[in-house]
């Protein structure tokens, strides 16, 4: 599995995150910050899961200021008011905090590294993810979304943090005596 992932990285995967990079930095820096904003709901539900209510508050407080101030969050005005991001939070490491041992390491196709933790907090983050629950639910408030705009969403958060790490992918690859076992390291740690 780890070979196929790194031959679609290479043959798709990179290629794109290359693209990507040739697009004035304005343009990714927004795309970056509205992908961002829209995921620290799932940081601030595990933070909130986490019993960490001050890291809860301090996203609850930058995404009400990016998506208003920033408009939608393509700028990040919470940054200049103070307020830093933490960190993305997920619900394997809610797992984890609950007490949860990581399990054993594999690769899942496409998706990547993993644990037994993390792989099953990947279903929990479609639950806890505001996200996924407002484009996969055939009407909120009125609208109609499409289960699409999830998925584009998560590509375009992918392919962000694909664009922002060619150079750390690249000399991993070719420093590395044995990849696999380098990619399982920097994983686990």
């Amino acid at each position: 599995m780890f070979s196929l992932n790194h031959g679609l990285d290479r043959a798709i995967f990179r290629p794109i995150a290359k693209g990507y990079r040739a697009l004035p930095v304005p343009i990714r820096q927004g795309t970056g910050n509205v992908v961002g904003n829209l995921r620290s709901l799932l940081t601030l539900s595990n933070h909130i899961l986490q019993g960490d209510f001050r890291e809860a508050g301090s996203t609850a407080g930058r995404f009400l200021i990016n998506t208003t101030v920033g408009v939608l969050g393509i700028w990040d005005p919470a940054a200049a008011l103070g307020i830093e991001p933490q960190g993305k939070e997920d619900f394997g490491q809610t797992l984890g905090r609950w007490g949860s041992g990581s399990g054993c390491y594999f690769v899942l196709p496409i998706l990547g590294p993993t644990t037994v933790r993390d792989a099953a907090g990947l279903i929990g983050n479609m639950f806890l993810d505001p996200v996924y629950q407002i484009t996969h639910n055939t009407e909120v408030m009125d609208r109609s979304y499409s289960e699409h705009n999830y998925y584009y969403y998560r590509g375009t958060d992918a392919v962000d943090f694909r664009a922002k790490n060619i150079e750390s992918f690249d000399s991993i690859e070719k420093n590395a005596i044995d990849l696999y076992s380098s990619v399982k390291s920097l994983y686990l740690q």
